[in-house]
């Protein structure tokens, strides 16, 4: 599951870059600055997903570890 977060977290930067640095003037003229800010918000955003994928993960090793031992 973390690959999939890291993944997620990584589109978003680089939507959000390439929207920045090539995009930002039809942005502004056509009035979608918004969509920096939902780059912006998936980006930060992906960080407690990434926890929570970090923490299911562990948890799945820790389950599969007992299973073995039990």
């Amino acid at each position: 599951m973390v690959p999939i977060a890291v993944a997620g977290l990584a589109v978003w930067a680089l939507v959000g870059l390439f929207l920045l640095i090539f995009c930002r003037g039809w942005l502004t003229e056509h009035g979608h600055q918004n969509w920096l800010w939902t780059c912006l918000a998936g980006f930060l955003w992906g960080f407690p997903g990434l926890a929570v994928m970090m923490r299911h993960d562990a948890n799945r090793r820790r389950r599969r570890e007992a299973a073995r031992q039990g």
